[in-house]
């Protein structure tokens, strides 16, 4: 597969150092640098990027800020845009010239730049897609183009090489680079947040991005929680270690909490108004063949869609708890393993020091020398499962109660892709009861141990029954599509060029 991760460890600053055996550099304060890049791990900005998100770009790039204002389906006006008209390819081979964007220093415009190409991008290849699904009502998506022209192409490629990045639409694109405050002097609180750009316009494509940016606000302190019980770890203080593990509890159930609210933000009926444009390239059989990055390669490429899985939250506790080790040897856990690459470089980097960090000091081994500890660490499992439950709920109800779609937006089995991880957890939260000797725990403690072994008994056995009754309707939940990857089925096949003449005039 052509253009794979780069390596760029010249745009790491001094300041930031790489991963190496024993730590790991993180932004204390806010830099002063605008080389910096946007999404380097801190204290203060966590996951987010470290400045505001440029919401405009300058010139000679005013252009992209022009068709990007047309292109949603609804408009900041409410009237149609573009894409309502099926005329976004058009406009856009048409009206948008080859921009030189190489060497560009600003981090914030290298970023925005990035940013607003892969919107390019996805709408581009996409728009056939979402005229298909709504035209014909068969809660299928026909084809996408396959072809990239090379005014998107080319700069879209060189932004992606100097941020190390893939060139296509990353979660940090759609949602954590994607915002601007009404207030500014207040949070990012969902009632707060203005989308920078949008793929369908409405109130509901807002507040679906906008909960997960509000729950991303509170990773600077996930970030020092981390930092805090890794050092705990390593001087051995008990004390210490009960407290950062308390503090990580509060930090998670804030996170949690915010998650909840999706459903007052953003309508699940309406989530599949603009779910088409999130989807990817790779194991989508809109995609049979990739995608030829004019300009760039002859050869076709693949590359997966937005994902909440290329969010830094639940991969970093899962790395700290060492509940990777865990994961079940299966594709599901490869396919997990590759989202590690859809994310901001020094998060990827990030992610790789707190597993390392977390194996070779021991945390899953001190935690258990001590029942009241292991309650604690028991406790942490529990938020774990309980945003990779919440996310099967969104799944459930967002998606399987509007389409038949076989495979979410990155790529993975709708059905089976987040059972594999939420099933992990479930279980090392039976297990670790092996662990506890109820004599040892403090009162409070002891009700906790109760409650969430009982729990995750129960929720497993529900889990697996619901999995099996699901994957008697959707086919291919347990087949590696990435072995597959580049042909289709005759069945998918015969069906997208059987509807793919209905949306044409669309395509060309």
């Amino acid at each position: 597969m052509f253009l794979s991760r780069y390596t760029n460890s010249s745009k790491m600053l001094h300041c930031i150092s790489r991963m190496n055996s024993s730590t790991f550099k993180i932004l204390n304060d806010i830099p002063t640098d605008n080389t910096v890049p946007q999404f380097t791990v801190g204290r203060k900005n966590g996951f987010l990027p470290w400045g505001t998100p440029l919401a405009r770009l300058p010139e000679p790039f005013k252009i992209i800020d022009q068709i990007l204002d047309e292109a949603p389906y609804y408009k900041r006006d409410g009237t149609p845009g573009l894409l309502a008209t099926g005329s976004f390819g058009e406009y856009v081979r048409e009206n948008l010239p080859l921009l030189d964007v190489s060497n560009i220093k600003d981090s914030a415009l290298l970023f925005a730049l990035y940013r607003d190409y892969t919107f390019l991008t996805s709408q581009y290849l996409l728009e056939p897609c979402h005229l298909h699904y709504l035209a014909t009502k068969s809660k299928d998506y026909g084809l996408g183009r396959s072809r990239l022209p090379a005014n998107i192409s080319v700069p879209l490629v060189s932004l992606a090489k100097q941020l190390d990045a893939k060139p296509f639409m990353e979660y940090s694109c759609y949602a954590t680079f994607n915002w601007e405050k009404i207030d500014p002097t207040s949070n990012l609180d969902p009632q707060n947040i203005r989308l920078i750009r949008h793929l369908e316009g409405s109130q509901h494509e807002t507040g679906f991005a906008a909960v997960h940016i509000a729950m991303v606000q509170h990773s600077g302190e996930l970030v020092s929680n981390v930092q805090d019980i890794l050092d705990s770890v390593e001087k051995k203080d008990r004390e210490e270690f009960d407290i950062c593990l308390k503090k990580m509890l509060e930090t998670t159930k804030i996170i949690n909490v915010k998650m909840d609210t999706m459903w007052e933000y953003s309508s699940p009926k309406a989530f599949n108004n603009f779910r088409s444009y999130m989807m990817g390239i790779k194991s989508q059989p809109m995609f049979p063949k990739g995608v030829v990055y004019e300009g760039v390669s002859k050869e076709p490429t693949f590359y997966r869609g937005v994902s909440a899985a290329n969010d830094s939250i639940i991969p970093t506790i899962d790395n700290l708890l060492e509940l990777t080790n865990n994961l079940p040897d299966n594709s599901f856990t490869d396919m997990l393993r590759d989202f590690r690459t859809y994310r901001p470089v020094n998060h990827n980097a990030y992610l790789s020091y707190v597993e390392e960090k977390a194996k070779s000091i021991g945390v899953h081994a001190f935690a258990t020398l001590d029942s009241n500890s292991t309650v604690l660490y028991q406790a942490l499992l529990d938020q774990v499962s309980e945003f990779r439950e919440r996310h099967w709920r969104f799944t459930k109800n967002y998606i399987l109660k509007h389409s038949k779609h076989p495979r979410a937006t990155g790529g993975t089995p709708i059905i089976t892709w987040l059972p594999n991880q939420l099933a992990t957890v479930m279980q090392s939260i039976v297990n670790i009861q092996s662990f506890i000797k109820e004599d040892k725990l403090s009162h409070e403690n002891k009700q906790l141990y109760v409650e969430l072994t009982k729990k995750a008994n129960t929720q497993l056995r529900i889990l697996n029954r619901e999995v099996e009754e699901l994957k008697k309707e959707y086919h291919g939940q347990d087949m590696d599509f990435q072995e597959v990857e580049g042909q289709m089925s005759k069945i998918a096949q015969s069906q997208s060029e059987t509807t793919y003449g209905q949306a044409k005039s669309a395509v060309a």
